[in-house]
Formats: C-alpha cells, structure tokens, sequence
C-alpha cells in the first residue's frame, strides 16, 4: 500500500495511525477529520476542562513532535461524504477526494438529542470540543438550575462537576436503577447512591414528554423540563445525555454492510478486504465497543489486519472503562453480565469505597469493578482477568 486514509480524528483515529507507523508502514498517511480542531481527548470534557481545571493546550492527543514522526497529513474540517471502494478514494464535501489503497473508518459517532430541541437555547449534549465549550460558557452565566436527562457514565459527570460547581442538579433517567443492566443492581445501587450523597436529585424512571420554554430572541429558551407525569423540572440549562448515533452515513452505497454501525470481524476488517473500521463506529463481529481503551485495542489488530491483506489477527476486548464522579475513580474491566455473582472483596458498597468480583455459574471470574481503590483493581484485574488484556 502506498496511501492510507484514515477517516475521523479522533482517539480511534490517531491509535490507528500510531498503530500504522509502528507496524512499518512507511507509506502516505491522510488524516481526515470533519473536526476544525487538531486531534483531542475527549473524556476530560465533562470533567476537569468543563469544570474549568484543564486548558485546551492540554487535550491534544499529539504533540508538535509526535505529529512529526508519524509524517501524519491532517485534513481538518473536512467532512467525509462518500466511500468510493471502487475507484479507492475518499470523496469529501467540499468537492475533493483522498486516492488511497487503503482506508481506516473511525467517524465515530454523534450524539443523540431530543426530538425538536435543536433550535432551543440552553439544551446542550457533550460530545466535542465545540460542545463543552458552549456548555462550559453555560454553566458560568449565574447559578443556572441543570437537569441532566441521562444517568450514564456521561449524565453521571457531568452532573458531578455541576455539584462541584456549587450549582442545583437534577438527573433524569428513564430506568428504574440507572446502570443495572451493565452493573448489575448491587454495584448500581451503590454508584447510584453517589448522587444523593452529594447533593444531586435523582428522578428514576422518568420520562421525557418534552420541553417547556420561553420566546427568547428569534427563537426558544428552555426553562424546564416536561415529564411523563405532567410534572415539570425547572432548569436553565439542560444536559442530554442519551447515548450516540454511528456516524455511516456517508457509507451508504460503499458496499459495507452498515447496522448500527460498520459490521467487521473480529480482526476489525470490513467485507472489503482493504478497508477497516475502529472505534465507536465500528461493530467488530456484532458488537460495538464505546470506550475510549476499546480504539487502542481495536487500532493495533486493524493496522496489522490491514496491512496483511486478510484478517491474521482478532482483538480480545479487555472491557475497561473508568469514569470520575464525586471525587472517586469508577473501574470496570471484563465482560460481566448483570446476572453474574457479585462478591465484594474489599470495603463495602455504601462507604463509597470497595471492590467487587463478577462471576459466573462456574465459578469463572467475569469481572472486576472498583470505586476508589485503583491499587486493589490493578492486582485483580491482572491476576482475575489475564486474558482480557489486549
């Protein structure tokens, strides 16, 4: 190969690049990304830039250095809008093309929102730099009451930094114990709980009706939220957190097959043998991954699947995710089911420090979750899990 595009600057697309170079590639490596920013993390957005702790000099994902040895080509603000397998090029939308013999999708995803509320001033998600932005001016207009619909991991800090912020929070969530179904209810209950021992309301199984707002200029201003009930919350700003949308759009007509995401195997390879996809975007034999470990993961066996021409290598999911809420570090590795036996093996669910051990009916560890204890998680994720290392 002498050209690989790379579509999608984000986390997923600058490990693949990472991955590229380390794996000998020596040829053209093209960047592209509908993103004007250079490459970012993302996960400090809800928590230490949001809150206002971290600058943006410190989100960059490459440093002027880094950049240089990888001879990685950026084309910023440039939005991907067609896959021509055929003719191998990358069509973008201001009317130029990317040749290349091989292509890496990391589009990533968007988030999604509420129907009709585009247009309404003071409803924001969190999913770019652009977003955290804008919510960040927000939250510093006066004391604004939030209401955060969505208690995921996201919902979840967010709504920690707004406490930390000395502002009145509400989480909405449409489930009767947010995080149940990937925590199981032990381990929720006691992630759950970390809201209202700081002071932020949570309202389970509630629905969202809609919005109430006011005129505001040419268009809409939110000040509350409408329930299922025919109650109303109250809000000035407010925070949908609701998951994300793949963003494939553009795929269509590539001959990708394309379900909630780009469908790969294992080894990240498309149905077309020189194109992978990684990321959020990509759903590796069935499944998407969304966390931000998963596109390391996904990027070394994508690079190296790429490169060989077949799929001679698959990943092996670890499952890690970590989330900062209220001043404690939240750790999951593994692929536990919400029916798995929880053990607690150090510290207690409602002292807001423990660990716990998911296993199966065969006595098979699953699983390992920490709140606060980093040490004690590191030991038993290697010792418990060795085979979900990647």
């Amino acid at each position: 190969m002498k050209t690989i595009a790379i579509v999608g600057g984000s986390v997923a697309g600058v490990r693949s690049a990472e991955a590229l170079r380390g794996a000998g590639f020596d040829g053209r490596l093209v960047l592209v990304g509908d993103d004007v920013h250079r490459p970012y993390d993302r996960p400090p957005l809800s928590k230490a830039f949001l809150e206002g702790g971290a600058d943006e000099d410190t989100l960059g994902l490459l440093d002027a250095d880094e950049e240089a040895d990888l001879a990685l080509e950026m084309r910023l603000g440039a939005t991907a809008t067609r896959l021509d397998a055929a003719g191998g090029r990358v069509v973008l939308a201001d009317g130029t093309d990317v040749a290349a013999d091989g292509v890496v999708i990391a589009t990533g995803g968007r988030a999604r929102r509420l129907p009709g509320t585009a247009d309404v001033e003071g409803v924001h998600a969190l999913r770019t730099l652009d977003d955290a932005r804008a919510l960040r001016r927000a939250l510093r207009e006066g004391s604004p009451r939030v209401v955060i619909v969505g208690a995921g991991f996201i919902g979840a800090e967010v709504a920690s930094t707004c406490r930390a912020m000395g502002l009145e929070v509400t989480v909405l969530d449409g489930l009767p114990l947010p995080l149940a179904p990937v925590l199981g209810e032990r381990i929720a209950r006691g992630c759950v709980d970390l809201h209202a021992a700081h002071g932020t309301e949570l309202l389970p199984s509630t629905a969202v009706a809609g919005l109430a707002t006011v005129p505001a200029g040419e268009g809409r201003r939110v000040v509350g939220v409408e329930l299922g009930d025919g109650s109303t919350v109250k809000a000035d700003v407010v925070v949908v957190g609701i998951g994300i949308t793949p963003n494939t759009e553009w795929l269509e007509g590539s001959g990708l097959r394309l379900e909630n995401g780009v469908c790969t195997d294992a080894g990240m390879v498309t149905d077309l043998p020189n194109v992978v996809a990684v990321g959020d975007v990509a759903r590796a034999a069935g499944r998407r991954h969304e966390h931000w470990t998963s596109a390391g993961e996904q990027a070394t066996v994508a690079a190296s699947n790429l490169l060989g021409g077949a799929t001679g290598t698959t990943v092996r999911p670890s499952g890690y995710v970590w989330s900062e809420q209220y001043g404690r570090m939240l750790q999951l590795a593994g692929h536990p089911s919400a029916h798995d036996d929880v053990e607690i093996v150090d510290g207690a669910p409602d002292e807001g420090r423990f660990v716990a051990r998911y296993t199966d009916g065969a006595g098979t560890t699953t699983g390992v979750f920490a709140m606060g204890n980093p040490r004690l998680f590191g030991r038993l994720r290697r010792t418990e899990l060795p085979r979900a290392a990647s």
